[in-house]
């Protein structure tokens, strides 16, 4: 089983061009998986039914996963089982007929744009840190990239004529996302006057770059966004995706299509960008219930 997967991840390596992140994940869920079937007595993965399946789902969630982490490790599963019918390992797939978990009782944490606004001007311009973070964090709500793509964004990935990104997304996808005005305006006000100061010795290529010329971690952005929440004294949880979520719910709200916010997004899959739309009705029912005599 073990050799199976080893196959598998190679295969998503060399074929699918998966980013490590994604590989990581799929190879702790799928370890996890054969490990679960090995200690339930079964040695043959062709002797694997849909019983089994579902009782490892059940476990990981009894383990206490959430439905998110619940519907990935499926997912793992359902390319795993799609890849070893390919190959003729197998002959029939014990999760064809398995769906996915509700996974909307959890929606993503989203600022207000009166708590957005707040946030974006606590850096302000007064030295070059302070001029980076306000370019990274208006960079990071007008275009709703992930932190990964942010922190490895290169000069050349910006189009000053047109005022675009391209962004290198999951599986190595390219994508364009508009810029906008006042995130242009700033990262031109930090490519120009605080960039420079931090490259010193380090030729790097590389847009946002940390006191010692380096290109920024996730962790060390992370940090960054968490000062400047409590700073401004935010008491909801502040992390890289919420401004991702912030970004397409005010999309969302504004009138903007779902299938745009989608292109932008970089997702695969317009399932994934509904749950913003749930997000802006949700919203809409407490504003309802906040200021309607009746509500």
């Amino acid at each position: 089983m073990n050799e199976f997967v080893d196959e598998y991840l190679n295969f998503l390596t060399v074929e699918k061009g998966v980013s490590r992140l994604t590989l990581d994940a799929y190879s702790r869920d799928l370890n996890r998986y054969i490990s679960f079937i090995c200690r339930s007595g079964s040695k043959d993965m062709a002797n694997v039914t849909p019983d089994d399946v579902i009782s490892y789902l059940a476990q990981i969630k009894k383990e206490g996963l959430n439905a998110r982490s619940v519907n990935r490790g499926l997912a793992a599963l359902r390319g795993f089982y799609k890849f070893l019918i390919h190959e003729k390992k197998i002959d029939t797939n014990p999760v064809a007929n398995i769906e996915l978990a509700k996974v909307w009782s959890r929606l993503p944490g989203t600022l207000s744009m009166e708590e957005m606004n707040l946030l974006l001007g606590e850096p302000g311009l007064n030295n070059p840190l302070a001029i980076r973070d306000t370019a990274m964090m208006e960079l990071m709500y007008a275009t709703g990239i992930r932190v990964s793509e942010i922190i490895t964004l290169t000069m050349n990935t910006i189009n000053w004529q047109v005022g675009y990104l391209v962004v290198m997304g999951k599986g190595s996808k390219e994508r364009i996302v508009p810029i906008g005005r006042s995130a242009y305006n700033c990262l031109q006000e930090y490519v120009n006057h605080a960039r420079p100061i931090f490259v010193k010795e380090h030729a790097t290529n590389i847009l946002f770059l940390n006191r010692s010329g380096r290109g920024l971690t996730r962790q060390g952005f992370w940090k960054i966004l968490k000062k400047y929440a409590h700073r401004v004294g935010l008491q909801k949880k502040v992390h890289p995706h919420t401004f991702r979520h912030s970004f397409a719910s005010h999309l969302l709200e504004g009138g903007a299509d779902l299938r745009s916010v989608q292109t932008m997004l970089g997702h695969a899959d317009i399932s994934t960008t509904q749950i913003y739309t749930h997000i802006t009705r949700e919203r809409l029912k407490n504003i309802h219930k906040k200021y309607h005599p009746r509500g």
